[in-house]
């Protein structure tokens, strides 16, 4: 049902509506899946995907029919991890355990969790999760060894953080923990994908090469989520944010919240996307190795929404105040470019990188380094795309026209022809100007009422009178008789 809210802002903002009905209009997936041919058990499981996340859902159900199912159940297995891992009403004892060994879970026949608080978005994820490991033990063994390492790393990875926030509140104390932190939860999934596409053939197997490019695309994504949820974060007592940047701004981290330090938290939110810019470069180049269109749609959306959330949340105090997103029409903006090539995606980097820029503040702390951050994405997509077509600036100025050649005779006679053509026109104006300024002077001299008629024309009477008494009512209207 739309709300009458969104009609109001639609009303107001319709360059968004047009691009929300251009969105659902035009665009044509790569490739489409086929419920019909689904069994009941991975019908629920799309359903949970719909339920999860529908921007991932959406761009997961166009993937390749070789890739759609693997990455369809890693997303669902992560998001259970996940829920597992945020759910605050689960005790220290209980959750480390689940998180250490849900890698084996995956394949154990009618698996399920029924311990999460009844709040939590994502519980009935884990209340049929036996759906998930069902379709799990049906994919091909090369996808499942990979799904299952990486859920391993994550789960050992998030125990651990756990296990150190049970001694300490501020368990991403350094940048180096929040680093690591990232990896863990997002990196290791950007491993993993590529590990995917390789394997299915729609990669370039060189990105394997290139860790450190599969976790920029992780962790550039995961940074951004953790800064634009830092309202809804705090209100449940989780903190991302390193106490290393937090600290130099509030004494406290629930302070970045009060209205009295909003001049404060605005700068160190400027340094959390600072940090997260820092991945901008490598994201983009990560993008280059993949060859299959729908794979690159996946990789692209996500990428491009980071870079506006980003530009959104900069120097936005209704940040502390309440988590904002993307309005659906600008991410329809922004799907329609993403989902064409990576000169269309830099375009969407270029754009949001600059109005970041325009934003920057000389009043904040952090503002040279960010200019700089900005410039490094603008000097790396010039280096990939040049503004400028380098075969122009390559060619040589055209020689000079000898005035006594053909060529040259020619175009001097063309010259001559324009010219004689101005003057001609300013004379037939100048002539007709001067003869109706005169036939103007001789109808007053012989006693034309100009004053008579601009007074009907002011009245709306542009036509002559139908009758001799109308005709007279006016002349006696305007004579003054004999003076």
């Amino acid at each position: 049902m739309v709300k009458s809210t969104d009609v109001l802002y639609y009303a107001v903002h319709v360059g968004e509506l047009r691009n929300i009905i251009q969105w659902q209009t035009w665009h044509q997936p790569v490739h489409e899946r086929k419920p019909e041919q689904e069994a009941p058990s991975l019908a629920i499981c799309f359903e949970f995907l719909d339920q999860t996340s529908r921007s991932f859902s959406a761009v997961i159900q166009e993937l390749h029919p070789e890739l759609l199912v693997p990455i369809a159940l890693f997303y669902l297995i992560l998001r259970g991890l996940d829920t597992i891992e945020d759910d605050m009403t689960i005790s220290p004892d209980e959750k480390t355990p689940l998180l250490r060994e849900f890698h084996n879970y995956t394949e154990k026949e009618g698996w399920n969790y029924h311990g999460c608080d009844r709040k939590e978005k994502d519980r009935e994820l884990l209340v049929q999760f036996q759906n998930v490991t069902e379709e799990f033990r049906k994919v091909k063994p090369a996808y499942r060894e990979i799904i299952k390492d990486i859920t391993l790393k994550m789960g050992n990875g998030m125990a651990d953080f756990c296990h150190n926030a049970e001694h300490d509140v501020n368990c991403v104390n350094t940048i180096k923990d929040y680093d690591l932190y990232c990896y863990y939860v997002a990196g290791l999934v950007g491993n993993g994908l590529t590990r995917l596409f390789v394997e299915s053939g729609l990669a370039n197997p060189v990105l394997l090469e290139r860790p450190q490019l599969q976790e920029s695309m992780g962790l550039f994504l995961q940074k951004t989520n953790i800064i634009r949820d830092i309202k809804e974060d705090s209100d449940e007592k989780r903190r991302f944010w390193p106490k290393e940047i937090w600290s130099k701004y509030v004494d406290k981290f629930e302070d970045l919240c009060k209205p009295e330090n909003r001049e404060a938290a605005l700068n160190c939110s400027s340094e959390m996307v600072l940090d997260s810019l820092s991945h901008a470069d490598q994201s983009l180049f990560y993008l280059a190795g993949l060859k299959e269109q729908s794979v690159f749609n996946f990789a692209a959306i996500p990428q491009s929404m980071a870079i506006a959330t980003l530009e959104l949340v900069f120097r936005n105090p209704k940040m502390f105040e309440k988590n904002i997103k993307i309005t659906k029409g600008e991410a329809c903006r922004i799907m329609m470019q993403s989902t064409q090539n990576l000169k269309l995606v830099c375009e969407v980097f270029r754009e949001f990188t600059r109005k970041i820029h325009k934003k920057n503040t000389p009043r904040d702390p952090n503002f040279l380094k960010i200019s700089i951050a900005c410039g490094k994405i603008e000097q790396f997509i010039e280096t990939i795309y040049p503004s400028q077509d380098p075969k122009s600036i390559m060619q040589e100025p055209a020689a000079p026209i000898d005035p006594t050649s053909k060529e040259g005779k020619d175009k001097a006679a063309a010259a001559e022809a324009k010219s004689d053509l101005v003057f001609m026109l300013i004379a037939i104006f100048g002539t007709l100007f001067s003869i109706s300024c005169l036939m103007l002077g001789i109808a007053y001299a012989f006693g034309a009422r100009f004053d008579v008629a601009f007074s009907e024309l002011t009245q709306g009477k542009l036509s002559k009178p139908t009758d001799a008494g109308a005709a007279q009512s006016i002349i006696h209207k305007y004579d003054h008789g004999e003076l």
